[in-house]
């Protein structure tokens, strides 16, 4: 099989013949690379150079995305009311970026088409953008105090992703989209569910339809324990979620037996990577009856930190490849 369909077939919930996806969700931290440069990973590679010297089947993200200025600093915003937010408008929603979108997809749709490499489709969501205008803390206070604004951004950000799609579905089909929300930390979500029905679920609606019926999946990108969330998503149309971080406290075993058909990618605890061979088999025989379900692609459930060191993650590359081929033998 091609990369592409290994992956695919998973999506749907079926094994491939001769072993899972092995991929990365994510490049890995800069700062993990610098350490591997001093331990012997080839300086200056590619995303695509550093894919191929490790073995590892193509997965590359894409993104489209409304063109928010830089904020001062971290976690600050860009708006606070509606005249920022008037004022900011006009370019953040240009045709030319859903053009240059364009353009960046049709430089690997070759490759896509045969099968060689996976693409994911990174859009904002509805939880994520706001907060980036607004800033992390006036976020939180804008649902009570700009509640209108609020509708006002989301609704102008789903017109904006139905566009993207409606011109990326008219040229290819993507693997997936994932949209980014981080929306939950290690105690749960960071709203009610009153609020995420109120401001977020009437626009994933027509987006996640959208996508379906064109056959391409919708994943939903949230760090921390979105598992009391997973009815949520679903609700919204929304078929999976990832990376599944296991130091937030979630138990993909557990999901997949409450929920035997919903998507999870990732998943794999990245704190066991450089504790040794024992500890990094340990991972994956927790993971592996997950592995054998279908609607499950395995891999760190972020990216691999630095304190990973370069023989560490070469031992677990060949763990992975082992676990991957063995899923599959049942």
């Amino acid at each position: 099989m091609t990369t592409r369909e290994r992956f695919t077939t998973v999506l749907n919930g079926s094994l491939p013949p001769d072993r899972m996806p092995m991929v990365e969700y994510a490049p890995w931290w800069h700062l993990t690379a610098q350490r591997w440069e001093t331990e012997g990973f080839p300086r200056g590679l590619s995303i695509a150079e550093g894919l191929q010297y490790f073995g590892l089947d193509e997965l590359y993200v894409i993104g489209c995305v409304p063109a928010v200025p830089a904020a001062p600093g971290h976690g600050l915003g860009v708006i606070t009311d509606e005249e920022d937010y008037e004022r900011l408008r006009e370019n953040l929603y240009a045709e030319a970026h859903i053009d240059n979108f364009i353009e960046a997809v049709k430089y690997y749709k070759p490759r896509h088409d045969s099968g060689e490499i996976i693409i994911r489709i990174w859009l904002d969501g509805f939880f994520w953008y706001p907060r980036r205008l607004f800033g992390i803390e006036p976020h939180f206070y804008a649902f009570y105090d700009y509640p209108e604004l609020m509708h006002r951004i989301n609704a102008d950000l789903c017109d904006f992703n139905m566009r993207v799609m409606t011109k990326l579905f008219a040229l290819t089909k993507p693997d997936f989209i994932g949209y980014a929300e981080d929306l939950s930390y290690n105690h749960g979500s960071m709203l009610s569910k009153e609020f995420f029905d109120e401001f977020i679920l009437p626009y994933y609606l027509p987006l996640n339809k959208f996508a379906k019926a064109h056959g391409v999946k919708s994943l939903l990108d949230s760090d921390g324990d979105i598992t009391a969330m997973i009815p949520w998503f679903l609700n919204a149309g929304l078929e999976g979620v990832y990376p599944l971080e296991r130091q937030a406290g979630v138990d993909i075993v557990k999901i997949r037996q409450e929920y035997p058909e919903f998507i999870m990618f990732c998943g794999y605890d990245k704190m066991v990577m450089n504790k040794g061979e024992e500890a990094i088999r340990a991972e994956f025989e927790r993971i592996l009856p997950v592995m054998r379900s279908g609607y499950f692609v395995p891999s760190v459930d972020h990216q691999t930190p630095p304190g990973v060191s370069l023989e560490d993650y070469k031992l677990y590359l060949k763990i992975f490849k082992e676990y991957c081929e063995k899923a599959v033998k049942i």
